[in-house]
């Protein structure tokens, strides 16, 4: 970073509207115009300066582009972390200042209420289809309990530290545990999943939630990156859960730890077309080797009945891998991870 560009990007009203805004919520690059009552391109150049001077990130999702402040993350560099702080004293000192970014913020109400009008229409349009399923197991409350209960007890009451939310679907895990984390990232492959998930998320600290386009085989994320990593609902999609537990496990700090809520095995033929679910569950058995393959220790599962598909929750410990071993396992046959529903 140099000094010098951080200033001169900062030396100009539209971009230092833009950085506070920032650090509100993530927004895409037309959603900023709206907001500032600019064209895109214009708006799209204010952001590029802002990118080059290392303020504001940028992160593709399909045909979109997100921004995300750089100075509010909750691993910012001293220097960012004192310019958020420096703004937000400029925002309460400065009545014009204070002024404009409540007008901006009263339009970042309306965006917000439209991303929450659309994810209701989606999940109105499944509704039938996850009700259909959620009668078949425990109610999704008392699996909630338990993952919270499980986790508690593995962390010894800890915070999850940094944690990976996969296949996310409308975020209900990663909003479950935001407030039990340093940091959450939420990540799905689909992307109508993921405008879902930010807007049950967009109430939540932008410097808390990241939200990521990915597939759960070849994850975007350096080895190590996470203390937790959740999978609720998500492996049965896996026609072959091997590669995706390897990527998750490559992800995961020596000493962390992964959640896996599925279904015990079952015989339930039918999900496999009206749910595209690629596997019917998984024995016990079945988990601890797979686990222990790609380098957890396996503790003893818990099972929630009360319907006819048995509910699991999986643990997982992170074994310390040997000094410079991170390489990514090798992802073999067709997996795919399908958005799922957790109102």
């Amino acid at each position: 970073m140099q000094i010098d560009a951080v200033f001169k990007a900062l030396a100009d009203p539209t971009r230092l509207r833009i950085a506070r805004l920032l650090s509100t919520m993530e927004m895409a690059v037309g959603e900023l115009a709206q907001v500032l009552g600019q064209s895109q391109p214009r708006v799209s150049r204010h952001v590029g300066i802002l990118c080059d001077a290392g303020l504001a990130e940028r992160r593709r999702e399909g045909s979109w582009v997100f921004l995300r402040s750089a100075t509010g993350a909750a691993k910012a560099s001293p220097v960012l972390a004192a310019l958020d702080r420096m703004l937000a004293i400029a925002e309460r000192e400065d009545a014009d200042f204070a002024r404009t970014l409540g007008e901006d913020r009263r339009r970042i109400n309306a965006i917000r209420d439209a991303r929450a009008s659309a994810a209701e229409e989606y999940f109105a349009s499944h509704a039938g289809e996850w009700d259909e399923l959620r009668a078949l197991h425990s109610p999704d409350a008392q699996v909630e309990r338990e993952l919270i209960d499980t986790l508690g007890e593995a962390t010894g009451g800890a915070t999850l530290g940094d944690a990976l939310d996969i296949g996310t679907g409308s975020g209900r895990m990663a909003e479950l545990f935001a407030d039990r984390a340093d940091r959450i990232v939420a990540l799905d492959k689909n992307l109508e999943m993921l405008r879902a998930a930010r807007a049950k998320l967009q109430h939540l600290p932008a410097s808390r939630i990241e939200l990521v386009q990915g597939d759960f085989t070849d994850l975007p994320f350096a080895a190590g990156t996470f203390d937790t990593v959740l999978m609720h609902q998500v492996l049965h999609f896996a026609q072959t859960p091997e590669p995706a537990l390897a990527e998750a496990a490559r992800v995961t700090r020596a000493g962390g730890r992964i959640a896996i809520v599925d279904f015990a095995a079952h015989a339930h033929e039918e999900l496999r077309t009206r749910h595209q679910h690629a596997r019917l569950g998984f024995t016990d058995r079945q988990m601890r080797e797979l686990l222990e393959s790609v380098g957890y220790e396996a503790r003893d599962p818990i099972a929630l009945e009360g319907g006819e598909l048995v509910v699991k929750i999986w643990v997982g410990t992170r074994r310390t891998l040997p000094s410079g071993d991170t390489s990514r396992a090798a992802a073999t046959g067709s997996t795919t991870m399908t958005g799922k529903a957790n109102r």
